[in-house]
Protein backbone atom coordinates (compact mmCIF):
# COMPACT_ATOMS: atom_id res chain seq x y z
CA UNK A 1 0.00 0.00 0.00
CA UNK A 2 2.81 2.42 0.90
CA UNK A 3 4.51 1.74 -2.43
CA UNK A 4 1.21 2.38 -4.28
CA UNK A 5 0.72 5.71 -2.49
CA UNK A 6 4.25 6.80 -3.34
CA UNK A 7 3.66 5.83 -6.98
CA UNK A 8 0.36 7.73 -7.07
CA UNK A 9 1.94 10.82 -5.58
CA UNK A 10 4.77 10.62 -8.09
CA UNK A 11 2.28 10.50 -10.98
CA UNK A 12 0.25 13.53 -9.85
CA UNK A 13 0.80 16.76 -11.82
CA UNK A 14 3.33 19.11 -10.27
CA UNK A 15 1.29 21.62 -8.27
CA UNK A 16 2.39 25.10 -7.33
CA UNK A 17 1.01 26.92 -4.33
CA UNK A 18 -0.81 30.16 -5.19
CA UNK A 19 1.38 31.97 -2.71
CA UNK A 20 4.59 30.71 -4.28
CA UNK A 21 4.53 32.75 -7.46
CA UNK A 22 2.86 35.68 -9.23
CA UNK A 23 -0.66 35.60 -10.61
CA UNK A 24 -1.26 33.96 -13.98
CA UNK A 25 -3.40 35.72 -16.58
CA UNK A 26 -5.74 34.19 -19.16
CA UNK A 27 -7.21 36.71 -21.61
CA UNK A 28 -9.92 35.26 -23.86
CA UNK A 29 -11.49 37.33 -26.63
CA UNK A 30 -14.37 36.35 -28.89
CA UNK A 31 -14.95 37.91 -32.31
CA UNK A 32 -18.18 39.75 -33.24
CA UNK A 33 -20.19 38.13 -30.43
CA UNK A 34 -23.51 39.74 -29.65
CA UNK A 35 -24.08 41.51 -26.34
CA UNK A 36 -27.02 39.21 -25.61
CA UNK A 37 -25.49 35.98 -26.91
CA UNK A 38 -24.43 34.40 -23.61
CA UNK A 39 -26.70 32.74 -21.11
CA UNK A 40 -25.32 34.98 -18.38
CA UNK A 41 -26.31 38.02 -20.47
CA UNK A 42 -29.86 36.80 -21.00
CA UNK A 43 -29.71 34.43 -23.95
CA UNK A 44 -32.05 31.45 -23.91
CA UNK A 45 -31.32 30.20 -27.44
CA UNK A 46 -27.50 30.06 -27.25
CA UNK A 47 -25.78 27.45 -25.07
CA UNK A 48 -22.79 28.88 -23.17
CA UNK A 49 -22.54 26.81 -19.96
CA UNK A 50 -18.84 27.41 -19.38
CA UNK A 51 -18.98 31.18 -19.76
CA UNK A 52 -22.08 31.16 -17.56
CA UNK A 53 -20.16 29.24 -14.90
CA UNK A 54 -17.25 31.67 -15.23
CA UNK A 55 -19.68 34.55 -14.62
CA UNK A 56 -21.12 32.82 -11.56
CA UNK A 57 -17.59 32.58 -10.16
CA UNK A 58 -16.66 36.16 -11.00
CA UNK A 59 -18.09 39.51 -12.06
CA UNK A 60 -20.26 40.22 -15.07
CA UNK A 61 -19.56 43.68 -16.54
CA UNK A 62 -22.64 45.14 -18.27
CA UNK A 63 -21.31 48.64 -18.99
CA UNK A 64 -18.06 47.68 -20.69
CA UNK A 65 -16.83 49.22 -23.96
CA UNK A 66 -14.15 48.59 -26.54
CA UNK A 67 -12.20 51.42 -28.20
CA UNK A 68 -13.28 50.76 -31.80
CA UNK A 69 -16.30 49.12 -33.42
CA UNK A 70 -14.39 46.51 -35.47
CA UNK A 71 -11.55 44.13 -34.90
CA UNK A 72 -8.09 45.44 -35.85
CA UNK A 73 -8.07 48.79 -34.00
CA UNK A 74 -10.05 47.34 -31.08
CA UNK A 75 -7.44 44.64 -30.51
CA UNK A 76 -4.49 46.98 -30.89
CA UNK A 77 -6.12 49.26 -28.30
CA UNK A 78 -6.52 46.70 -25.51
CA UNK A 79 -3.14 45.09 -26.20
CA UNK A 80 -1.38 48.47 -25.90
CA UNK A 81 -3.74 50.16 -23.42
CA UNK A 82 -4.01 53.14 -25.76
CA UNK A 83 -6.69 54.68 -27.95
CA UNK A 84 -6.38 53.70 -31.63
CA UNK A 85 -5.69 57.33 -32.47
CA UNK A 86 -2.74 57.28 -30.04
CA UNK A 87 -1.22 53.92 -30.99
CA UNK A 88 -1.62 54.57 -34.72
CA UNK A 89 -3.84 51.60 -35.65
CA UNK A 90 -7.04 53.59 -36.14
CA UNK A 91 -8.45 51.78 -39.16
CA UNK A 92 -8.76 48.27 -40.54
CA UNK A 93 -5.81 46.43 -42.03
CA UNK A 94 -7.52 44.54 -44.84
CA UNK A 95 -7.70 44.26 -48.61
CA UNK A 96 -11.00 45.76 -49.73
CA UNK A 97 -11.01 44.17 -53.20
CA UNK A 98 -12.17 40.89 -51.67
CA UNK A 99 -15.52 42.65 -51.21
CA UNK A 100 -15.88 42.39 -54.99
CA UNK A 101 -14.83 38.75 -55.08
CA UNK A 102 -11.24 39.36 -56.16
CA UNK A 103 -8.77 36.50 -55.67
CA UNK A 104 -5.30 37.88 -54.98
CA UNK A 105 -2.39 36.14 -56.68
CA UNK A 106 0.58 35.34 -54.40
CA UNK A 107 2.67 38.16 -55.95
CA UNK A 108 -0.20 40.62 -55.66
CA UNK A 109 -0.97 39.66 -52.06
CA UNK A 110 2.69 39.95 -51.03
CA UNK A 111 2.64 43.73 -51.52
CA UNK A 112 -1.00 44.38 -50.56
CA UNK A 113 -1.94 46.56 -47.55
CA UNK A 114 -3.23 43.55 -45.62
CA UNK A 115 0.15 41.86 -45.94
CA UNK A 116 2.54 44.76 -45.34
CA UNK A 117 0.83 46.95 -42.70
CA UNK A 118 0.87 46.44 -38.93
CA UNK A 119 0.78 48.19 -35.58
CA UNK A 120 3.80 50.46 -35.14
CA UNK A 121 6.84 48.58 -33.84
CA UNK A 122 7.44 51.31 -31.23
CA UNK A 123 4.24 50.36 -29.41
CA UNK A 124 4.68 48.38 -26.20
CA UNK A 125 2.32 45.40 -26.02
CA UNK A 126 0.98 43.81 -22.85
CA UNK A 127 3.08 40.71 -23.52
CA UNK A 128 6.21 42.90 -23.69
CA UNK A 129 5.54 44.15 -20.16
CA UNK A 130 4.77 40.69 -18.77
CA UNK A 131 7.69 39.04 -20.54
CA UNK A 132 10.01 41.61 -19.00
CA UNK A 133 8.51 40.69 -15.61
CA UNK A 134 9.47 37.04 -16.10
CA UNK A 135 6.23 35.66 -17.55
CA UNK A 136 5.93 32.97 -20.20
CA UNK A 137 3.58 34.36 -22.85
CA UNK A 138 1.56 32.46 -25.45
CA UNK A 139 -0.90 33.64 -28.11
CA UNK A 140 -3.22 31.25 -29.97
CA UNK A 141 -5.86 32.52 -32.36
CA UNK A 142 -6.54 35.71 -34.31
CA UNK A 143 -3.58 38.08 -34.02
CA UNK A 144 -4.73 40.77 -36.47
CA UNK A 145 -1.73 43.02 -35.78
CA UNK A 146 0.25 42.60 -38.99
CA UNK A 147 1.78 39.71 -40.95
CA UNK A 148 5.35 40.80 -41.61
CA UNK A 149 7.85 39.27 -39.21
CA UNK A 150 8.42 42.51 -37.31
CA UNK A 151 4.69 42.66 -36.45
CA UNK A 152 4.20 39.04 -35.36
CA UNK A 153 3.56 38.01 -31.73
CA UNK A 154 7.07 36.67 -31.14
CA UNK A 155 8.36 40.19 -31.74
CA UNK A 156 5.70 41.59 -29.37
CA UNK A 157 6.73 39.72 -26.22
CA UNK A 158 5.15 36.31 -26.82
CA UNK A 159 7.21 33.14 -26.59
CA UNK A 160 4.86 31.02 -28.67
CA UNK A 161 2.21 31.68 -31.32
CA UNK A 162 -0.19 29.67 -33.43
CA UNK A 163 -2.90 31.39 -35.40
CA UNK A 164 -3.57 33.82 -38.21
CA UNK A 165 -2.63 37.46 -38.53
CA UNK A 166 -5.29 39.05 -40.72
CA UNK A 167 -8.94 39.80 -39.94
CA UNK A 168 -10.66 36.52 -40.77
CA UNK A 169 -10.31 33.06 -42.33
CA UNK A 170 -12.28 30.03 -43.39
CA UNK A 171 -12.56 27.90 -40.23
CA UNK A 172 -11.47 24.71 -42.03
CA UNK A 173 -9.14 25.68 -44.90
CA UNK A 174 -7.52 28.48 -42.85
CA UNK A 175 -7.48 30.61 -45.98
CA UNK A 176 -8.56 34.22 -46.19
CA UNK A 177 -10.43 34.51 -49.46
CA UNK A 178 -8.19 31.89 -51.02
CA UNK A 179 -4.92 32.98 -49.38
CA UNK A 180 -3.36 30.52 -46.85
CA UNK A 181 -3.13 32.43 -43.57
CA UNK A 182 -2.08 30.26 -40.63
CA UNK A 183 1.22 30.78 -38.81
CA UNK A 184 3.22 28.68 -36.34
CA UNK A 185 5.46 31.12 -34.47
CA UNK A 186 7.09 33.17 -37.27
CA UNK A 187 6.45 30.74 -40.12
CA UNK A 188 3.41 30.25 -42.37
CA UNK A 189 1.95 26.75 -42.15
CA UNK A 190 -0.69 24.64 -43.89
CA UNK A 191 0.00 21.54 -41.80
CA UNK A 192 -3.36 21.55 -40.02
CA UNK A 193 -5.53 22.45 -43.00
CA UNK A 194 -8.94 20.81 -42.63
CA UNK A 195 -9.06 20.95 -38.82
CA UNK A 196 -11.60 23.33 -37.30
CA UNK A 197 -9.58 26.30 -36.09
CA UNK A 198 -11.32 26.68 -32.70
CA UNK A 199 -10.13 23.16 -31.92
CA UNK A 200 -6.57 24.05 -32.90
CA UNK A 201 -6.52 27.19 -30.77
CA UNK A 202 -7.94 25.25 -27.81
CA UNK A 203 -5.33 22.51 -28.12
CA UNK A 204 -2.42 24.92 -28.37
CA UNK A 205 -3.70 26.85 -25.35
CA UNK A 206 -3.97 23.65 -23.30
CA UNK A 207 -0.47 22.55 -24.34
CA UNK A 208 0.83 25.96 -23.27
CA UNK A 209 -0.69 25.49 -19.80
CA UNK A 210 0.83 22.00 -19.63
CA UNK A 211 4.26 23.45 -20.34
CA UNK A 212 3.98 26.48 -18.06
CA UNK A 213 1.67 25.58 -15.16
CA UNK A 214 4.54 25.67 -12.68
CA UNK A 215 5.68 29.20 -13.62
CA UNK A 216 3.92 32.54 -14.08
CA UNK A 217 2.25 32.77 -17.48
CA UNK A 218 0.15 35.01 -19.71
CA UNK A 219 -2.14 33.10 -22.05
CA UNK A 220 -3.92 35.13 -24.73
CA UNK A 221 -6.61 33.24 -26.67
CA UNK A 222 -8.25 35.49 -29.28
CA UNK A 223 -10.79 33.22 -30.96
CA UNK A 224 -12.11 34.15 -34.39
CA UNK A 225 -15.48 32.67 -33.44
CA UNK A 226 -18.16 33.70 -34.14
CA UNK A 227 -16.81 35.92 -36.96
CA UNK A 228 -18.11 35.17 -40.44
CA UNK A 229 -16.06 32.90 -42.67
CA UNK A 230 -13.72 34.72 -45.07
CA UNK A 231 -14.38 32.63 -48.16
CA UNK A 232 -15.05 33.74 -51.75
CA UNK A 233 -17.74 31.07 -52.14
CA UNK A 234 -21.01 33.03 -51.78
CA UNK A 235 -22.64 30.09 -50.00
CA UNK A 236 -19.97 30.18 -47.27
CA UNK A 237 -19.04 33.84 -47.18
CA UNK A 238 -20.71 35.68 -44.33
CA UNK A 239 -21.81 32.46 -42.66
CA UNK A 240 -20.28 31.24 -39.40
CA UNK A 241 -18.86 27.76 -39.62
CA UNK A 242 -19.10 25.10 -36.93
CA UNK A 243 -18.33 21.40 -36.76
CA UNK A 244 -21.15 18.89 -37.40
CA UNK A 245 -21.18 17.90 -33.71
CA UNK A 246 -22.11 21.41 -32.61
CA UNK A 247 -24.42 22.17 -35.53
CA UNK A 248 -26.41 19.14 -34.41
CA UNK A 249 -27.16 20.88 -31.11
CA UNK A 250 -29.41 23.36 -32.92
CA UNK A 251 -32.41 22.78 -35.23
CA UNK A 252 -31.97 23.43 -38.94
CA UNK A 253 -33.02 26.87 -40.10
CA UNK A 254 -36.12 27.44 -42.21
CA UNK A 255 -34.51 30.16 -44.34
CA UNK A 256 -31.04 31.55 -45.09
CA UNK A 257 -30.98 33.91 -42.11
CA UNK A 258 -32.10 31.33 -39.56
CA UNK A 259 -29.69 28.76 -40.94
CA UNK A 260 -26.85 31.26 -40.64
CA UNK A 261 -28.01 32.09 -37.12
CA UNK A 262 -27.81 28.35 -36.41
CA UNK A 263 -24.17 28.26 -37.55
CA UNK A 264 -23.40 31.32 -35.46
CA UNK A 265 -24.91 29.78 -32.31
CA UNK A 266 -23.12 26.48 -32.92
CA UNK A 267 -19.80 28.31 -33.29
CA UNK A 268 -20.42 30.20 -30.02
CA UNK A 269 -21.20 26.95 -28.21
CA UNK A 270 -18.13 25.24 -29.68
CA UNK A 271 -15.98 28.17 -28.56
CA UNK A 272 -17.61 27.97 -25.13
CA UNK A 273 -16.65 24.30 -24.91
CA UNK A 274 -13.06 25.19 -25.85
CA UNK A 275 -13.05 27.83 -23.09
CA UNK A 276 -14.35 25.21 -20.68
CA UNK A 277 -11.48 22.88 -21.59
CA UNK A 278 -8.95 25.66 -20.97
CA UNK A 279 -10.48 26.46 -17.59
CA UNK A 280 -10.56 22.78 -16.69
CA UNK A 281 -6.82 22.60 -17.39
CA UNK A 282 -6.26 25.30 -14.80
CA UNK A 283 -8.23 23.17 -12.34
CA UNK A 284 -6.14 20.10 -13.18
CA UNK A 285 -3.05 21.88 -11.88
CA UNK A 286 -4.98 23.58 -9.07
CA UNK A 287 -3.97 27.04 -10.26
CA UNK A 288 -7.43 28.45 -10.99
CA UNK A 289 -7.39 30.44 -7.74
CA UNK A 290 -4.10 32.02 -8.77
CA UNK A 291 -5.26 32.95 -12.27
CA UNK A 292 -6.99 36.13 -13.40
CA UNK A 293 -9.37 35.28 -16.26
CA UNK A 294 -10.80 38.03 -18.46
CA UNK A 295 -13.30 37.44 -21.27
CA UNK A 296 -14.95 39.88 -23.66
CA UNK A 297 -15.87 40.35 -27.32
CA UNK A 298 -13.61 42.47 -29.52
CA UNK A 299 -16.56 44.59 -30.72
CA UNK A 300 -20.31 44.48 -31.09
CA UNK A 301 -22.12 41.56 -32.67
CA UNK A 302 -22.44 41.15 -36.41
CA UNK A 303 -25.68 41.13 -38.41
CA UNK A 304 -26.69 37.64 -37.31
CA UNK A 305 -25.82 38.30 -33.67
CA UNK A 306 -28.27 39.43 -31.01
CA UNK A 307 -27.24 42.70 -29.37
CA UNK A 308 -30.43 43.24 -27.37
CA UNK A 309 -31.24 45.54 -25.65
CA UNK A 310 -28.72 47.63 -27.58
CA UNK A 311 -29.32 49.24 -30.93
CA UNK A 312 -26.95 48.72 -33.83
CA UNK A 313 -24.19 46.25 -34.51
CA UNK A 314 -20.51 45.95 -35.34
CA UNK A 315 -19.09 48.92 -37.30
CA UNK A 316 -21.74 51.35 -36.04
CA UNK A 317 -21.47 54.03 -33.36
CA UNK A 318 -24.58 52.77 -31.60
CA UNK A 319 -24.13 50.96 -28.27
CA UNK A 320 -24.39 47.71 -30.24
CA UNK A 321 -21.12 48.53 -31.96
CA UNK A 322 -18.97 49.39 -28.95
CA UNK A 323 -20.56 47.97 -25.78
CA UNK A 324 -19.67 44.30 -25.34
CA UNK A 325 -20.19 41.45 -22.86
CA UNK A 326 -17.35 41.03 -20.37
CA UNK A 327 -16.68 38.58 -17.52
CA UNK A 328 -13.77 38.69 -15.05
CA UNK A 329 -12.84 36.02 -12.51
CA UNK A 330 -10.08 36.08 -9.89
CA UNK A 331 -11.00 33.96 -6.85
CA UNK A 332 -10.22 35.57 -3.52
CA UNK A 333 -9.71 38.98 -5.11
CA UNK A 334 -12.97 39.65 -6.98
CA UNK A 335 -16.36 38.72 -5.47
CA UNK A 336 -18.21 35.85 -7.14
CA UNK A 337 -21.60 36.03 -8.78
CA UNK A 338 -21.78 39.81 -8.95
CA UNK A 339 -22.91 42.23 -11.65
CA UNK A 340 -20.88 45.40 -12.11
CA UNK A 341 -22.63 48.27 -13.90
CA UNK A 342 -19.76 50.75 -13.66
CA UNK A 343 -18.51 52.57 -16.78
CA UNK A 344 -15.40 50.58 -17.84
CA UNK A 345 -13.54 49.74 -21.03
CA UNK A 346 -10.99 47.47 -22.68
CA UNK A 347 -8.44 50.28 -22.25
CA UNK A 348 -8.38 49.25 -18.59
CA UNK A 349 -7.13 45.72 -19.37
CA UNK A 350 -3.42 46.57 -19.73
CA UNK A 351 -3.09 48.52 -16.42
CA UNK A 352 -5.32 46.00 -14.62
CA UNK A 353 -3.22 43.02 -15.66
CA UNK A 354 -0.02 44.83 -14.69
CA UNK A 355 -1.50 45.61 -11.27
CA UNK A 356 -2.69 42.02 -10.72
CA UNK A 357 0.71 40.60 -11.67
CA UNK A 358 2.65 43.32 -9.84
CA UNK A 359 4.38 44.13 -13.12
CA UNK A 360 5.51 47.68 -13.68
CA UNK A 361 3.77 49.73 -16.34
CA UNK A 362 6.35 50.56 -19.02
CA UNK A 363 7.90 53.96 -18.43
CA UNK A 364 7.41 56.86 -20.79
CA UNK A 365 4.12 55.52 -22.19
CA UNK A 366 0.82 57.40 -21.91
CA UNK A 367 -2.04 55.03 -21.10
CA UNK A 368 -5.70 55.75 -21.64
CA UNK A 369 -6.99 53.35 -19.00
CA UNK A 370 -6.47 52.48 -15.34
CA UNK A 371 -6.42 49.55 -12.91
CA UNK A 372 -10.07 48.54 -12.62
CA UNK A 373 -9.60 45.94 -9.88
CA UNK A 374 -10.81 48.27 -7.08
CA UNK A 375 -13.93 48.95 -9.15
CA UNK A 376 -14.58 45.23 -9.60
CA UNK A 377 -14.00 44.70 -5.89
CA UNK A 378 -16.62 47.36 -5.16
CA UNK A 379 -14.31 49.59 -3.13
CA UNK A 380 -14.41 52.61 -5.47
CA UNK A 381 -16.54 54.00 -8.29
CA UNK A 382 -15.08 53.87 -11.76
CA UNK A 383 -12.70 56.74 -12.52
CA UNK A 384 -13.85 56.58 -16.14
CA UNK A 385 -16.19 59.46 -16.88
CA UNK A 386 -15.79 59.74 -20.63
CA UNK A 387 -14.85 57.83 -23.76
CA UNK A 388 -14.55 58.80 -27.39
CA UNK A 389 -14.71 56.94 -30.69
CA UNK A 390 -13.68 57.92 -34.20
CA UNK A 391 -13.86 55.89 -37.38
CA UNK A 392 -12.96 58.15 -40.26
CA UNK A 393 -15.71 60.81 -40.25
CA UNK A 394 -17.94 58.87 -37.83
CA UNK A 395 -17.59 60.00 -34.22
CA UNK A 396 -19.24 59.36 -30.87
CA UNK A 397 -18.72 60.43 -27.28
CA UNK A 398 -19.91 59.16 -23.96
CA UNK A 399 -19.62 61.60 -21.07
CA UNK A 400 -21.11 60.46 -17.79
CA UNK A 401 -24.49 58.94 -18.64
CA UNK A 402 -24.85 60.86 -21.91
CA UNK A 403 -24.01 59.51 -25.37
CA UNK A 404 -23.73 61.64 -28.51
CA UNK A 405 -23.31 60.25 -32.03
CA UNK A 406 -22.56 61.95 -35.33
CA UNK A 407 -22.13 59.37 -38.09
CA UNK A 408 -23.58 58.26 -41.40
CA UNK A 409 -25.76 55.54 -39.90
CA UNK A 410 -26.43 57.00 -36.46
CA UNK A 411 -26.96 60.45 -34.99
CA UNK A 412 -28.36 61.96 -31.83
CA UNK A 413 -28.05 62.57 -28.11
CA UNK A 414 -29.15 59.89 -25.67
CA UNK A 415 -29.45 59.52 -21.91
CA UNK A 416 -28.39 55.92 -21.41
CA UNK A 417 -29.87 55.14 -17.95
CA UNK A 418 -33.34 55.75 -19.39
CA UNK A 419 -32.64 54.75 -22.98
CA UNK A 420 -30.02 52.03 -23.38
CA UNK A 421 -31.51 51.23 -26.79
CA UNK A 422 -30.85 54.80 -27.99
CA UNK A 423 -34.38 55.34 -29.30
CA UNK A 424 -35.12 58.83 -27.96
CA UNK A 425 -32.94 61.55 -29.50
CA UNK A 426 -32.70 64.44 -27.02
CA UNK A 427 -30.63 66.78 -29.22
CA UNK A 428 -33.40 69.31 -29.69
CA UNK A 429 -34.31 69.25 -26.01
CA UNK A 430 -30.72 69.63 -24.75
CA UNK A 431 -28.73 71.62 -27.34
CA UNK A 432 -26.34 72.76 -24.62
CA UNK A 433 -25.40 69.14 -23.92
CA UNK A 434 -24.72 68.58 -27.62
CA UNK A 435 -22.38 71.57 -27.65
CA UNK A 436 -20.62 70.24 -24.55
CA UNK A 437 -20.12 66.87 -26.23
CA UNK A 438 -18.74 68.52 -29.37
CA UNK A 439 -16.33 70.58 -27.30
CA UNK A 440 -15.07 67.59 -25.32
CA UNK A 441 -14.68 65.53 -28.48
CA UNK A 442 -12.66 68.34 -30.07
CA UNK A 443 -10.41 68.49 -27.00
CA UNK A 444 -9.88 64.73 -27.17
CA UNK A 445 -9.03 64.88 -30.86
CA UNK A 446 -6.51 67.63 -30.16
CA UNK A 447 -4.82 65.41 -27.56
CA UNK A 448 -4.62 62.55 -30.03
CA UNK A 449 -3.21 64.80 -32.75
CA UNK A 450 -0.35 66.06 -30.58
CA UNK A 451 0.57 62.56 -29.39
CA UNK A 452 3.84 61.16 -30.71
CA UNK A 453 2.87 59.98 -34.22
CA UNK A 454 2.55 56.30 -35.00
CA UNK A 455 2.08 54.29 -38.21
CA UNK A 456 0.74 52.72 -40.24
CA UNK A 457 -1.79 55.35 -41.36
CA UNK A 458 -0.62 58.65 -39.97
CA UNK A 459 1.39 61.07 -42.08
CA UNK A 460 4.56 62.15 -40.24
Amino acid sequence: MRAFLLFALFCLPTLASAGDRPTNVVLIVSDDQGYHDLGCFGATDVQTPNLDRLASQGVRLTNFYVAWNACTPSRAAFLTGRYPQRNGTYDMIRNDRVDDGHLYSPDEYAVSPERILGTDVREVFLANALHDAGYSCGCYGKWDGGQLKRYLPLQRGFDSFYGFCNTGIDYFTHERYGVPSMFADNQPTTQDRGTYCTTLFRDHAIEFIDRNHDKPFFLYVPFNAPHGASNLDPEIRGSVQASPEYLAKYPAGTDKHSERRRGYMAAVTEMDAAIGAILKRLEKYRIEDNTLVIFFSDNGGSGIANNEPLQGKKSTMWEGGNRVPCVVRWPGHIPAGKVNQQFLSSLEVFPTVCAATESALPKGVIYDGFDMLPVLQGTISSPRTEMFWQRRSDVAARVGDWKWIDSKRAKGLYFLPDDIGEKNDLSAKHPEKVEEMKRLLAEWKSKMEVAEPRGPFRDY
